[in-house]
Parts: C-alpha cells; sequence; structure tokens
C-alpha cells in the first residue's frame, strides 16, 4: 500500500470531523503507518498543549491506516478498546502518528501506537513520545 492510498482510504471513510485535523499520511508500511498531525491553535487546551482528544483521535486513525495496510485493503473494522498514556505536552508542533500492528488474527487486530512532536526523535537528548496508546479492534469484513 502507498501513502497515497492509505490517503484516499482516509479521504474517503472517516468522518467530516476527523478529516478537519488534516492528517496525512506519511510512511505505510506492511503493518505500520505514520500520520502527521499538524498543529493547530484550535486544538489546544488550556495552557496550549494540543487536546488529549485530538490526539486519540489521531492514533485512532492511525491504527484503521495500519491494520488496512496489514490487510492489504481497508475492509470494515471498529474499536473496541483503546487505552492512552499521555507522558508530555505537544505546544506549536507537528505530532508524528506512528501504528504498528501487533497481532492480527481473522476477527481481531491489536496494534501499539506512538505519538511524538515532530523533531523529537528518539535520541539520547530526546524527550520522548508525547504519548502511547494500545488498541484492540474487531474486523467486520
Amino acid at each position: 500500500m502507498t501513502p497515497q492510498t492509505a490517503q484516499k482510504i482516509l479521504a474517503d471513510n472517516f468522518a467530516p470531523w476527523v478529516l478537519d485535523l488534516k492528517l496525512a499520511v506519511v510512511e505505510v508500511g506492511e503493518r505500520h503507518a505514520v500520520l502527521r498531525l499538524p498543529w493547530d491553535a484550535r486544538l489546544a487546551r488550556d495552557g496550549g498543549g494540543m487536546s488529549g482528544q485530538a490526539l486519540m483521535a489521531a492514533a485512532d486513525t492511525a491504527t484503521v491506516i495500519a491494520i488496512s495496510a496489514a490487510r492489504g485493503a481497508y475492509g470494515p473494522m471498529t474499536t473496541v478498546q483503546q487505552s492512552t498514556s499521555f507522558q508530555r505536552a505537544v505546544v506549536g508542533a507537528d505530532v508524528l502518528v506512528d501504528a504498528r500492528v501487533t497481532k492480527l488474527g481473522r476477527r481481531m487486530a491489536f496494534a501499539e501506537i506512538t505519538l511524538t512532536a515532530e523533531g523529537e526523535g528518539e535520541g539520547e537528548m530526546a524527550d520522548g513520545p508525547a504519548a502511547r496508546a494500545s488498541a484492540v479492534y474487531a474486523l467486520l469484513g
């Protein structure tokens, strides 16, 4: 699956309010997807940090793209569970949302998601991820 194909899945299958987040597919692999959530002050909470709601929606969306890549195409699915741990605020930076499918069965899929402020790599001086999530999806078709 190419990033362009994945972007079309996003455009064709998500609610208008999700599309309003302006998520962009950066990378797609056999069992993963990386999306960019652009910084927008409208998504900030009191204090200026990006809202958890926006981050969780981005994680959920990236996971659907990663599962679609793992399955070879988009198919109906629904979130069964998503657990998110917020580790630090993101202020004034885009967020890279890296979703990785850890198990793909016939009826269920499991994923781990890392959300990192752009420019905050995994190097020695990095502050680490802004959030980590795990998700379970039911595959409906």
